[in-house]
């Protein structure tokens, strides 16, 4: 249900000037006219592979688009999203020069003016001032983590583990995956609602050897606050389902030997995220009962 935005995107990818890609679009059930955008351009681009189907969610979604792609390399771009003319072939080459098996880049963060609670309180005195919002500039930051470069296994973990939670190394559109990789191992998206992008490139980081970091970005990530993560927060499947990652980072960790002192840092910061969702009494009670029982 993107038929604003849709258009846009797509516009996006078919203007990369690295030419040499298939463009899989997959409608999730939209009951707008998100589908009839998708097809006016697989009228006009032969690289567009367009497929429409049940809603089932966007796990379900990103693994029918991995399913029919073929290429080397896999691209996640979100449909209100869009990217700089040139991103695909930055990551591609990056990926070529360095052998990398992951690229990552720093991402745009647009955050329109409604989405926010300074915005809508902006938003609401403009319209009382009968000033027009909906040409208003939204707020753009640059978000990175990582030093421009190359990185073997544990050198990128060891620069994970100082932000595990962020966007920038858990989100799955600022990167570019090898897909053998992908496939060798089995590797799909899961059903959760919180963490399927995070608990994808966790799995993919085990499988993964030699990584780069870009320095520049190129991809702009739109702030939805109509968005899963906006309107269906509920806090005991966002806490439950962080610390049904830590497994995961417990054995990755250990295979590479980086494990101390670590550990705690996790718990640290599930506690930071989850009281934006509720006081860290209740947060801190749920936390502690559940690592007793480990």
């Amino acid at each position: 249900n993107v038929q604003n935005s849709v258009a846009r995107c797509l516009e996006s990818i078919c203007a990369q000037t690295w030419k040499n890609i298939e463009i899989i679009l997959v409608n999730d059930g939209s009951r707008d006219e998100s589908f009839s955008v998708c097809e006016q351009f697989r009228e006009k681009d032969p690289r567009i592979v367009l497929v429409d189907k049940s809603n089932s969610g966007v796990s379900d979604t990103r693994n029918c688009g991995m399913t029919l792609a073929s290429g080397k390399y896999v691209q996640f771009v979100d449909s209100d999203d869009y990217i700089e003319p040139d991103f695909t072939e930055r990551l591609v080459t990056a990926a070529e020069t360095n052998n990398a098996d992951l690229v990552i880049a720093p991402y745009w963060m647009v955050i329109p003016l409604a989405s926010s609670k300074s915005g809508r309180r902006t938003e609401k005195l403009l319209a009382q001032l009968g000033v027009q919002t909906d040409t208003a500039e939204p707020e753009v930051n640059v978000y990175s983590f990582l030093p421009a470069g190359n990185y073997g296994q544990k050198e990128f973990m060891q620069e994970y583990m100082k932000k595990p939670s962020s966007f920038y190394f858990n989100i799955v559109c600022n990167k570019l995956y090898r897909r053998s990789l992908l496939m060798n191992a089995g590797l799909w998206f899961t059903r959760e609602i919180y963490n399927e992008d995070q608990l994808f490139n966790v799995r993919y980081f085990r499988l993964a050897k030699a990584y780069t970091a870009l320095a520049d970005p190129g991809y702009y990530y739109i702030q939805n606050p109509q968005s899963l993560l906006h309107t269906n927060a509920d806090l005991s499947k966002v806490v439950n389902s962080r610390l049904q990652m830590f497994p995961h980072y417990k054995q990755m960790l250990s295979e590479l030997g980086i494990a101390r002192g670590n550990q705690l840092r996790l718990y640290h910061t599930l506690i930071a995220q989850s009281e934006r969702f509720m006081p860290a009494g209740p947060v801190q009670t749920l936390l502690k009962r559940r690592t007793q029982s480990k």
